[in-house]
């Protein structure tokens, strides 16, 4: 019986997908076991925001901060469909990064070979979990990356087929990558500048204006979703907020970093990443090699160097290049894994037969393997808890709990809560409204930011209008972001206005573990660290 090359096709594409059922389902076990790791500070902000918008309470309104406005309706999203929990966020993000898994091998099989797409979905399940990166938190990094590579996917069906439609939606998606945050506007870029590069309408020829229709469409779509968080915005009556924290304060924020301080960061920040990713990049390294010597990898090389270009300039944006913003890159890495795999097999296929199957494999496998080897006590050994203390240090993300814990179990609904602090997550965890918008108080710190003292006398005037009954004053020094020539009016009006209140609550946290002391027993205490947080109680009367 004569296997017909359809049928093999066919068998190649089941074989596939069963493939890529059993990286997902690896992936998923792993997240699955660390669902409930405590909450760090962004995601503390998102879930905070996402708490407020499911009780009709728009963004900027109450609660203030310079991203864009789609992150907190994700995490609303999730809040309905899962609960509003640590668990309830990180599923959503298993969720998320199953689907971006997909969406990668699809993308790569629709370029390349269904080969590629196998290696670039393990590439992009197995970097994404890297805690160098802080895969394990649901940073918006993470959900950015769904429209964009749906976009991405749309883009190669209007290039091919030449239907607006097709065009218009891409660039839709596109958007919904840029108003879950600034960075997503590199994929807006990326589409633009690959419509613009390689779409030719059937009727657009010797016409200008027609060849510029493809790309127009795409643009207008792409601007659709931010033109409609502006008008939503608008008739909540807190555009002129929106507008001031993700432009003008936004603008100064990009601002603070000068070049060669962002050199240092960059290479600081890829020294951390490269401890345990180095033979993954390496591979990409050929498949970029590839890209120029291999005939199938020039036939799609302006698309991925395109998006590789654009998908850095989204993880360069501000100049910080914290690891998180790295997650941008993945799927660029995943692909050219892909194509280095993809290359080699076919070029040992036609020299080396008896090679053409050992070598691929074992350059798809090996640095993925070494990956997983070097934090193997992070994904599959350490419980929830003691891995947030690996990651974050001594923040007090797991302590933020029981703190939350203590203050709600005091309070009711709607009673205001003050934290003098970066700590969003605690209003979170607590189900309490913030007696201030500012929920960050880095921006309050900065030098180079004119607003910083306007910010803080009008957090002061927050707080002494609201009148909470709890405060919790943060003493770590990741929690503030204190600069030599910083404005000091929030700490010293803090030393007069906390004799109204007694210490009710102190949480001592050390390398070796945490002291929690609470009641009377909390005014007296002595910290051993300098890291602690202070919960003060409102004298009676």
């Amino acid at each position: 019986m004569s296997v017909t090359p359809r049928s093999m096709s066919r068998r190649a594409g089941v074989a596939a997908w069963a493939l890529l059922g059993l990286i997902v389902l690896a992936a998923t076990a792993v997240r699955l076991r660390l669902l409930d790791i405590p909450l760090d500070r962004d995601e503390g902000e998102y879930a905070y925001f996402g708490q407020l918008l499911l009780q009709g309470i728009p963004p900027y309104t109450t609660a203030y901060n310079l991203k864009l406005p789609g992150i907190y309706a994700v995490y609303a999203g999730m809040f309905a469909a899962f609960g509003q929990t640590p668990v309830g966020i990180h599923f959503g993000l298993l969720i998320a990064n199953v689907t971006a898994c997909v969406l990668t091998f699809l993308l790569a099989a629709r370029l390349f070979t269904p080969v590629a797409g196998i290696v670039a979905a393990a590439t992009f399940a197995v970097l994404s979990l890297s805690s160098r990166l802080y895969g394990l938190a649901a940073y918006a990094e993470h959900f950015v990356l769904l429209p964009a590579l749906a976009g991405a996917l749309l883009l190669l069906t209007a290039v091919e087929s030449g239907r607006l439609r097709a065009f218009f939606a891409s660039g839709v998606l596109f958007g919904l990558a840029l108003v879950i945050k600034q960075s997503g506007a590199a994929f807006v870029l990326f589409g633009v500048l690959y419509a613009l590069t390689r779409t030719v309408l059937p009727a657009a020829t010797g016409s200008g204006l027609r060849r510029l229709a493809p790309t127009s469409v795409l643009l207008g779509g792409a601007l659709l979703p931010y033109a409609s968080v502006c008008l939503a915005l608008t008739l909540a009556g807190a555009f002129e907020n929106f507008w001031f924290w993700t432009s003008t304060y936004a603008y100064y924020y990009a601002s603070e970093i000068s070049l060669s301080g962002a050199l240092r960061l960059l290479a600081l920040t890829l020294g951390e990443i490269l401890a345990t990713t180095y033979l993954v990049v390496a591979l990409a390294a050929i498949g970029a090699a590839a890209l120029v010597l291999d005939r199938a990898g020039r036939a799609r090389r302006a698309f991925v160097a395109l998006f590789a270009l654009c998908a850095f300039t989204g993880t360069a944006a501000g100049l910080h290049f914290r690891p998180q913003y790295f997650l941008l890159q993945l799927p660029a890495v995943a692909l050219l894994g892909g194509i280095a795999v993809d290359a080699t097999a076919r070029r040992l296929g036609a020299s080396a037969p008896a090679l053409r199957i050992v070598v691929p494999l074992s350059l798809a496998i090996l640095p993925l393997a070494i990956l997983l080897y070097g934090e193997r006590s992070i994904l599959l050994e350490r419980s929830p808890e003691r891995l947030a203390r690996v990651l974050y240090a001594l923040n007090p993300f797991p302590e933020s709990i029981e703190v939350a814990r203590y203050i709600k179990a005091r309070t009711g609904d709607g009673e205001k809560l003050a934290v003098i602090g970066s700590e969003p997550q605690i209003y979170f965890y607590a189900h309490r409204p913030a007696a201030t918008g500012f929920v960050y108080t880095y921006a309050l710190m900065e030098e180079n930011n004119p607003y910083a003292s306007r910010m803080q006398r009008q957090m002061i005037e927050d707080i002494e209008r609201a009148r909470p009954r709890f405060v919790v004053l943060v003493n770590a020094s990741v929690s503030w972001g204190v600069r030599p020539g910083s404005d000091r009016t929030l700490f010293q009006w803090w030393e007069g206005y906390q004799r109204d209140f007694d210490r009710v609550g102190f949480v001592d946290i050390t390398d070796h573990g945490t002291t929690y002391v609470w009641g009377g027993d909390a005014a007296g205490y002595v910290p051993r660290s300098l890291v602690w947080l202070a919960v003060f109680e409102r004298k009676a009367g």
